[in-house]
């Protein structure tokens, strides 16, 4: 193994890479978590059915797991102009008659306040807008999921499919860029799918199949559509009570691709960036929280290994932020109770959707906590310090930094100086440990404002203190600090005075819980070799 792989645990499918991005379209598309892995199930078993070659079985796979990959492009303005609600009014008709199309956009329209004639006139005047928005938008999303796909490691043949995710057999699709066998044959199985699956949500099987039978020769190729609805009852066969994850990873073609090294941090790279889509004030986010990390993770000391780690948590610290509507992000007023209520849960978002994959689920532990404060006032768990690992407090620290510096709908930046005396107050109030805060503001080129430690403890108090959480003796923190053993000990016992404990167990989880454990700086003492 090379010390690349030995690094990164070995090389991790990229199907479980792409899998989980699915699983964060879903949420994007405000579909049911795992719509697209089950998607991806029919598609699979229409391609068997079909008897097509194994290259065309595993571009079909690849394809329909991206297929709503492009759901986060310019989010903001599909929000403005049809109000988030694609997936409840078009998706459904996107494969059905000129008249049901147009029927399911109006009703995608926001809704005007007005009744009657008004309402009808003002969603006449709307029609133009939405008319421009929807070629751009459909054209964009059909990029994104092509950049999307290269990104993730998966070929050229299956970028070129995503081009297609919009047309139609009978050539009436919204870009227009192909009809009947112009379309590749994994994108026709793949529009089947994706219908059928959505059809079957609403309606069920029969109903599945009366649509799809209903669209044959018209949006889709009659063959393939004849094939799904002549064998339904095989290839929309779905256990509801179990997840799909383990049976979509076990019917991946061979040969299964892996990613490996720098391409996992692309990959990654990739899905943060999907992430980031959601909003123009975000854009650039999750790479720069990462880039904050991994510097802060280096001047804390961590190996390669945990530096590694921390950059590709942070990648991916904000991939829950999808399932939360984008004209949440794009309020420029205070936030409803309903509102914040979802906000709040978006980093449990980001677990849930890392935490399938065996590999991913280590970063989602990590990521999931970028809202935590040590005071435990954050969220989604309300964790206090001990339970905070440093890798966490390095990317709430990175986040929060970051975040400050970028505009919001609601405020203005900060300048970098002004991000970093906040944050260093807020580590000074035991929200944030001060070393991950010093290591941030370090890594941004920013002067390190004074940070108040806790209980009133002096610097080298605090630094005290840190020591004797790694299990350093008085001798041994003497040593490292160049000190008497009796001034040692006199700093001490002034901090077991002023944090009130009298214990080194106590004064171990005073530290943890403020961040004042002296990380990667000291190695743990060891006990004594038993004779």
């Amino acid at each position: 193994m090379t010390n690349e792989a030995s690094r990164d645990g070995g090389p991790v499918r990229s199907a479980e890479v792409i899998a989980a991005l699915c699983l964060a379209t879903d949420l994007g598309m405000g579909f049911p978590f795992e719509h697209g892995l089950h998607s991806t199930l029919i598609a699979t078993r229409l391609a068997e059915r079909l008897g097509v070659d194994p290259a065309t079985t595993s571009q079909t796979y690849y394809a329909c797991l991206l297929s709503h990959s492009g759901c986060t492009t310019d989010a903001h303005v599909t929000a403005e102009v049809f109000g988030g609600s694609l997936a409840t009014h078009v998706n459904p008709v996107m494969y059905g008659s000129r008249r049901e199309v147009m029927s399911g956009l109006l009703r995608a329209l926001p809704p005007p306040e007005s009744a009657g004639l008004v309402r009808t006139m003002e969603a006449a005047r709307r029609l133009p807008r939405m008319a421009r928005a929807a070629r751009p938008q459909f054209t964009a999303m059909c990029e994104v999921a092509q950049m999307l796909a290269d990104g993730v490691g998966l070929p050229p043949s299956v970028q070129g499919l995503l081009l297609h995710l919009v047309e139609r057999w009978d050539g009436k699709g919204l870009l227009g860029r192909a009809k009947g066998e112009e379309i590749p044959l994994p994108m026709r199985i793949v529009h089947v799918a994706v219908d059928a699956a959505l059809q079957r949500l609403l309606g069920g099987e029969e109903h599945a199949v009366r649509v799809i039978r209903e669209r044959a020769g018209n949006a889709f190729d009659p063959e393939v559509a004849a094939c799904l609805t002549d064998n339904a009852g095989e290839i929309l066969a779905t256990d509801i009570e179990a997840s799909a994850w383990d049976e979509v990873l076990a019917c991946e073609p061979d040969p299964r691709p892996t990613l490996q090294g720098e391409a996992i941090d692309r990959a990654l790279t990739a899905m943060g960036n999907f992430t980031d889509l959601i909003s123009p004030y975000l854009s650039g986010h999750s790479i720069g929280v990462a880039d904050l990390a991994a510097g802060a993770a280096q001047r804390c000391r961590l190996d390669e290994a945990g530096e590694v780690a921390v950059r590709r948590a942070a990648l991916v610290h904000d991939l829950g932020r999808v399932a939360i509507g984008a004209r949440t992000w794009q309020k420029p007023e205070p936030l409803s109770a309903d509102e914040w209520e979802q906000v709040r849960l978006h980093p449990y978002h980001t677990e849930r959707v890392l935490a399938r994959s065996p590999f991913l689920s280590e970063l989602g532990r990590v990521a999931g906590a970028h809202h935590e404060r040590l005071d435990a006032s954050g969220y989604h768990r309300g964790s206090a310090g001990a339970e905070l690992s440093l890798p966490a407090r390095l990317i709430a620290a990175a986040d929060a930094y970051h975040a400050m510096t970028e505009p919001r709908p609601h405020r203005e930046s900060r300048t970098p100086a002004q991000a970093a005396d906040e944050l260093a107050r807020e580590a000074s109030a035991g929200r944030f440990d001060p070393d991950a805060v010093t290591a941030v503001v370090e890594r941004a080129g920013q002067p390190v404002p004074r940070i108040g430690r806790p209980a009133g403890l002096t610097e080298r108090e605090a630094e005290v203190v840190g020591m004797l959480a790694r299990g350093l003796q008085t001798k041994q923190v003497a040593r490292a600090l160049g000190i008497s053993v009796k001034t040692a000990d006199r700093h001490i016992q002034n901090a077991y005075g002023k944090t009130g404990v009298s214990t080194r167990a106590a004064a171990t989880l005073f530290a943890m819980e403020h961040g004042l454990v002296a990380w990667g700086e000291l190695p743990i003492a060891q006990p004594a070799a038993r004779s």
